[in-house]
């Protein structure tokens, strides 16, 4: 029988560890192996003719294998895996680290899992100061891994094959999380800074407000009158009504709809204070460090399967400050986003032929749909079709919408059946089966029921899109490794990736990139004909995705 799989289980307290071969059901082959130094085993094994794939408790331990320069091509997540099955059985947000799985195998009732810090393999050298509580040691961890894995290859082989293709893809982005951040998004600590000043003025001592603060709160008080403080909703909130204008709260969109010269500098001020409150001095000195930008990626964070980030804000770097993320002297960035995913995903989940046929190949869907349906109109085109999957009706919406309806029954129908399944308090799963979570007690009640039916709605086209860019990734970092090509992945958002790479591989980095968008539309919904086009530009600095550059702000 043929060792197709590898469990592992490295050391918290020093560079050993154990591993059992498996075979494609789980099964051990042999005894377990100890090991002396775990890094260095996986790099024999890796460097075989036919690589196993990986079996380990979560991409923590490749953490510990990449800070040893060692790679894999593929593993088997548990803990991620664990956390789609226990959503399948419609338990979404049960424990779901090892210790519950295994507590669930042996017919006990699960702890809450440990929070990430509490990880003995997520820092080996922290200091034992800030070591975090105890907890129960495992004393025979290999064991553990080995009998939950082959309750989950069990699980696994009673599911389609789609939920099994999410669940290797989940693990890959383990992987390729692991790998971002240890790779780090290029950063200019000095281009950082004169944006910053450029924006702010220059850097203020301690806490004190940055001079243009300064300068709009002085704007904003001559405005109203008197001295209000713009940091604090509720003095604004007293400053609009005593000239005349109720306010419910200090939110932009309401504050634009007022007509009083406090407005404009208002509305600077808060855009400037979010941007040096999250942005600003302290978080360029808290998050860059020689120049790589490492934030931690957080796989299937969100409810729809979209990852987060602890610490950082990765997913939400402000196109202020995207000029100081620029490409290492001889190298270049690859930036590539996917064009309209969300209704391309709702195209192909529903089959509707007349919605792929508007999104053909690098075409603006919300352009061709203008052209056909709304004289033109771009932004009413876009309108009705995020009406569709978000379930806004009320204004013009319900007008657009009926007349996407009208041409494009099949996408409106399956959207509005997912809806009907939450407000009903039915689970609904993704493309691939990632499993909404079940309704609570209440959400019958028709307000709360409704309400149900808006998430469900649109859970299942945006958990389907969360699922193309999962394998888009996969596809692209096997792609590349194959190729020998060097390009390392260093950010992914929603539907973007960036990739850092040599000067000379930069083009054929693009061109990798934009196979493997199809190759996920492929591996996804088979030879549908609605098509997945991922615009891959080339550019030195991430700022150059936009309008405008920074040139003015480099150095000479």
């Amino acid at each position: 029988m043929s060792v197709e799989r590898v469990a592992l289980a490295v050391d918290a307290d020093g560079p050993g560890g154990a591993l059992q071969r498996l075979d494609a059901a789980g099964a051990p082959l042999g005894g377990p192996q100890r090991l002396l130094d775990a890094a260095a085993a996986v790099r024999l094994v890796e460097d075989a003719p036919a690589a196993p794939r990986w079996v380990w408790r979560n991409a923590r331990t490749y953490r510990r294998l990449l800070a040893a320069g060692v790679t894999v091509a593929r593993c088997h997540d548990v803990e991620l895996v664990e956390g789609l099955l226990v959503a399948a059985d419609g338990r979404f947000g049960a424990p779901h680290g090892i210790a519950a799985a295994a507590a669930r195998l042996a017919g006990r009732e699960p702890a809450a899992d440990p929070a990430p810090e509490e990880d003995p393999e997520a820092d080996p050298d922290r200091p034992a100061l800030f070591a975090a509580a105890p907890r129960d040691v495992d004393p025979d961890p290999l064991g553990t891994l080995v009998a939950v894995h082959a309750e989950q290859q069990r699980r696994l082989a009673a599911q389609d094959a789609r939920f099994r293709l999410l669940a290797t893809a989940e693990s890959a982005g383990g992987i390729v999380a692991e790998e971002m951040r240890a790779a780090g998004l290029p950063w200019r600590e000095d281009v950082h800074d004169r944006l910053l000043t450029t924006q702010l003025g220059p850097r203020p001592a301690g806490f004190a407000r940055p001079a243009r603060l300064v300068e709009l709160n002085e704007e904003i008080s001559i405005a109203f009158g008197r001295e209000v403080n713009p940091d604090s909703p509720a003095e604004v909130i007293r400053a609009f009504g005593r000239a005349g204008h109720e306010l419910e709260s200090t939110r932009s969109w309401l504050i634009k709809r007022i007509d009083h010269p406090a407005v404009a500098p208002l509305l600077a001020y808060k855009e400037l204070s979010r941007l040096h409150t999250a942005n600003g001095w302290t978080w360029l000195r808290t998050w860059v460090k020689d120049g790589r930008f490492r934030p931690e990626y957080v796989v299937g964070g969100v409810v729809s399967g979209r990852w987060a980030t602890r610490g950082g804000g990765a997913l939400q770097i402000p196109r202020a400050v995207r000029g100081a993320v620029r490409a290492d002297p001889g190298r270049r960035l690859v930036v590539a986003d996917a064009s309209q995913l969300e209704p391309r995903i709702l195209a192909a989940m529903a089959g509707d032929a007349g919605l792929a046929r508007a999104g053909g190949e690098d075409t603006d869907l919300y352009a061709a749909l203008a052209e056909d349906l709304f004289d033109g109109d771009r932004a009413r085109a876009k309108l009705a079709l995020l009406s569709a999957m978000y379930g806004q009706t009320s204004g013009g919406a319900g007008v657009l919408l009926g007349t996407l309806r009208r041409r494009f029954p099949a996408a409106v129908q399956f959207v509005e059946d997912a809806a009907r399944a939450g407000e009903e308090g039915r689970l609904v799963r993704s493309w691939l089966g990632r499993t909404s979570p079940a309704a609570r007690p209440g959400d019958e009640i028709p307000a709360a029921a409704r309400a149900r039916g808006r998430f469900t709605r649109n859970f299942v086209v945006q958990a389907t899109a969360a699922e193309w860019a999962l394998v888009l990734l996969a596809e692209l970092r096997s792609a590349l490794r194959r190729a020998g090509n060097p390009a390392e992945l260093v950010l992914f958002q929603h539907d973007e990736v960036l990739l850092h790479c040599p000067d000379e591989v930069a083009e054929d980095t693009a061109a990798a990139v934009r196979r493997a968008a199809a190759t996920a539309g492929r591996r996804l919904f088979g030879d549908s004909p609605v098509r997945f086009p991922m615009d891959a530009r080339v550019v030195d600095g991430y700022d150059e995705k936009e309008a405008g550059a920074v040139e003015e702000v480099l150095p000479a």
